[in-house]
């Protein structure tokens, strides 16, 4: 299709286009937020809203989790929207590109959702449940901190040292939880402790 196009009529289409794009700087093109911000409380309204902290690293953010599904009337509650938690000190509803993939984080195939436990010998893991898990951690630590445990050094100096565990503490916790942890960790003797937020 050919097209004649004066300089003139360039002109005043180049001009009405600046026209408009201007209208819209001054603040006319908020409308389209504000309509948005507007029917949002009613796509939420039929969900439940949990808070919680993201899990990635030492920051700590706040998020805002939106499951569909009542678990009082016996249904599966299944998440379908994740948000940064505006009223949270740490981050006021932000979130960085991993916290902003948070959903497809949970609904991953490969997620881990319970323990397993690889036995010696095997060449693949096998679920276990919570309490098998935990009083097998429990025992492996037992065992060889009795086996280890330096109470002395070769100057007959009191150490309480075990040196062949080490602990990685979480970093988006509460003060009082890690006041715990660290306290728990370094009463057994272990040395070897970090944070996943180094990791």
């Amino acid at each position: 299709m050919n097209m004649e196009l004066s300089r003139r009529h360039f002109l005043k289409g180049a001009g009405a286009g600046l026209a408009g794009t201007t209208v819209g700087a001054f603040g006319f093109g908020d409308i389209e937020a504000a309509y948005a911000a507007s029917i949002r409380p009613f796509k939420l309204a039929n969900l439940t809203e949990t808070r919680n902290t993201c899990p990635y690293c030492s920051v700590a953010c706040g998020i805002v989790m939106y499951s569909k599904g009542d678990l009082k009337k016996g249904e599966k509650a299944d998440i379908v929207h994740i948000e940064g938690d505006a009223d949270h000190p740490t981050n006021r509803g932000t979130l960085c590109p991993k916290g902003s993939a948070l959903l497809d984080f949970v609904h991953s195939e490969t997620r881990l959702k319970y323990p397993m436990i690889r036995k010696p010998g095997s060449n693949k893991f096998e679920r276990a449940t919570w309490d098998v898990a935990l009083d097998r951690i429990a025992r492996l630590m037992k065992d060889d901190r009795d086996q280890n445990f330096i109470a002395k050094n070769n100057d007959g100096t009191t150490v309480n040292r075990w040196v062949t565990t080490g602990f990685l503490a979480a970093s988006a916790t509460t003060n009082e939880t890690a006041f715990i942890t660290y306290k728990a960790v370094r009463s057994a003797g272990m040395l070897v402790f970090d944070n996943q937020a180094r990791v």
